[in-house]
């Protein structure tokens, strides 16, 4: 076991824009986002459970290290995407939460 691995679970938190975008939000996909980021929370950055989960090419909209999953599908289908800040010391944060039209990528 490596010593990040010790360290206890990831910080998950939410850009400036993601916070206003999720105050947006109906209450079931709020309750999916939930579920999204405490799973980044326990198992990390790296999501293959979730709908289209895949990491992103850097961008001028999208930071290095960057990945992202659908929590809601049909129409619209609702996206969020999110970052590792510092894998040493294990820091996500969630930068866009919104529908597919509008993502960053």
């Amino acid at each position: 076991m490596s010593a990040s691995e010790k360290r206890g679970p990831w910080q998950v938190g939410y850009s400036t824009l993601a916070k206003k975008q999720r105050k947006r939000l109906q209450i079931a996909i709020t309750s999916q986002l939930a579920n999204l980021a405490w799973d980044l929370e326990h198992y990390g950055p790296i999501q293959p459970e979730w709908t289209h989960y895949a990491p992103l090419k850097k961008s001028k909209n999208v930071p290095h290290n960057a990945h992202h999953c659908h929590i809601k599908s049909g129409r619209p289908t609702y996206v969020v995407c999110w970052q590792v800040i510092d894998k040493t010391i294990k820091i996500i944060e969630i930068f866009y939460v919104g529908t597919h039209e509008n993502a960053p990528y």
